[in-house]
């Protein structure tokens, strides 16, 4: 989706709030609350000592988020002897005298602010609430737009921008009875784009477009159903689709990568300029985006990009967005001597995937802490291209650049739960090293059998 680099207004962005135990945000927080880590050690805690902390912190209305306890790193006196890790909230005015009463039952007391970061989805769920959109080509909106003036158009898109805007995670992805037109628009942009495929899309777009004709109804007189692509890429590489009421805001879109989520168009591109859509339809996304996320490199690469995104701030947003641009978008790639597509906005488009392949356009390696900051052309092709040398080297890179985005926190995609993990305490942080543990003893022992 061509979202996610176009900017939108404060108003659409999601706010920035303090992060809480779980790694979301609870809107009901009060402005004057502040938030805090607290570090504390109890002696003898089977007497009176953990109910006078308790005392404490209900004297001061604390909200508490997460209470850990583990045995004392330096015990004193007693196997009984305590240190506690605790996440709250609580008004910014008794921040001091909350301390102050906490050192009287407690020793060792240490506190630090929590940093403010934007809110972000923690569960799968939470993209329910990722649909802000950009409204710059709303046909209703953009004279520009090809069906600006067309009513029909506009009350055909209002109804698919509903099913979207009602859609709720595990409900049945909506079945659309497509008209004549629109089907007629699909076939006229799959047969010119199809005739380009075998010499200007990569190796991995061309296998699984192949299995797509095979398996999703993939033809010119046919424009696919979102759930019968969707169980394909489930079934390929984890990923899934959900309805998108048109072009979403940069944190909105690549939120939802981060859990394997595409969110994906269903409307088409107005019938008088079928070459040519000022904004993502259902052929720039199943065409152009689906291909490729049914390839494991390319969607561990897509995911990357959206975990990456999870609590960055603007501007990092906005570079992670430019990167997404000059890869997912319109990136190109090396191929046994030879340089191919494999970036959604090119397959999607018949003009700019052969200008592309010319040799008009300029070429650059694929760089990310130069990709994030380079000048975008939104209107027109792309004066550059950067190449990668293959997907996996695309996605060392990347993972690479996003070790270094500066966050106050580390996160985790738990894919049994398809949730987000905040690893802020030893505990959260062992499981993961346990599991991964309990991997690589399995991969010893499959190495063993094989040799």
């Amino acid at each position: 989706m061509s979202g996610p680099k176009e900017e939108a207004s404060k108003e659409e962005m999601c706010g920035i709030q303090p992060l809480d135990s779980q790694g979301s945000l609870d809107s009901s927080r009060e402005d004057d609350g502040e938030s805090l880590i607290l570090t504390l050690t109890l002696y003898n805690v089977r007497k009176t000592e953990l109910s006078k902390a308790a005392e404490v912190f209900e004297m001061f209305e604390t909200q508490i988020y997460h209470f850990e306890t583990r045995r004392a790193k330096k015990p004193k006196n007693s196997v009984d002897d305590l240190d506690i890790f605790v996440e709250c909230e609580v008004h910014s005015a008794d921040v001091g005298i909350l301390v102050t009463s906490l050192k009287r039952v407690a020793k060792d007391v240490k506190t630090s602010r929590e940093d403010k970061v934007p809110w972000f989805p923690r569960k799968i769920q939470d993209l329910d609430k990722c649909h802000h959109l950009i409204t710059k080509y709303d046909p209703s909106l953009d004279h520009g737009h090809p069906g600006y003036s067309d009513l029909e158009y506009s009350k055909r898109r209002a109804f698919f921008a509903d099913l979207a805007f009602n859609y709720r995670v595990g409900d049945p992805l909506p079945h659309i009875e497509y008209t004549a037109q629109e089907t007629a628009t699909w076939r006229e942009v799959y047969r010119k784009l199809r005739s380009l495929y075998p010499t200007h899309a990569c190796t991995q777009y061309l296998d699984a477009f192949q299995q797509l004709e095979k398996h999703c109804g993939y033809r010119e007189d046919n424009i696919p159903q979102l759930q019968d692509v969707s169980r394909f890429l489930k079934e390929r590489t984890g990923f899934q689709l959900r309805p998108a009421a048109g072009q979403l805001s940069a944190r909105d879109f690549l939120a939802s990568l981060a859990f394997r989520v595409f969110q994906c168009t269903q409307y088409t591109r107005h019938f008088s300029s079928p070459m040519h859509s000022p904004e993502p339809d259902c052929c720039h996304e199943l065409l152009g985006h689906v291909p490729m996320l049914a390839d494991k490199e390319f969607a561990q690469f897509s995911q990357d990009i959206g975990l990456a995104s999870l609590g960055s701030s603007e501007e990092e947003i906005e570079k992670l967005a430019t990167l997404y641009w000059f890869t997912v978008e319109f990136g190109l790639c090396k191929e046994n001597g030879l340089i191919k597509a494999y970036g959604a906005g090119l397959l999607s488009s018949y003009g700019e995937l052969m200008y592309a392949l010319s040799k008009e356009p300029e070429y650059k390696p694929f760089d990310p802490e130069v990709t994030a900051v380079h000048p975008y052309q939104d209107q027109a092709f792309q004066p550059v291209y950067f190449i990668a040398e293959n997907l996996e080297d695309a996605k060392v890179k990347l993972q690479s650049y996003a070790m270094r985005i500066k966050k106050p926190f580390a996160l985790r995609y738990d894919p049994f739960t398809s949730s987000i993990e905040v690893l802020n305490t030893p505990q959260k942080v062992k499981r993961p090293l346990h599991q991964i543990k309990e991997e690589l003893e399995n991969f010893c022992l499959a190495i063993e059998n094989l040799f």
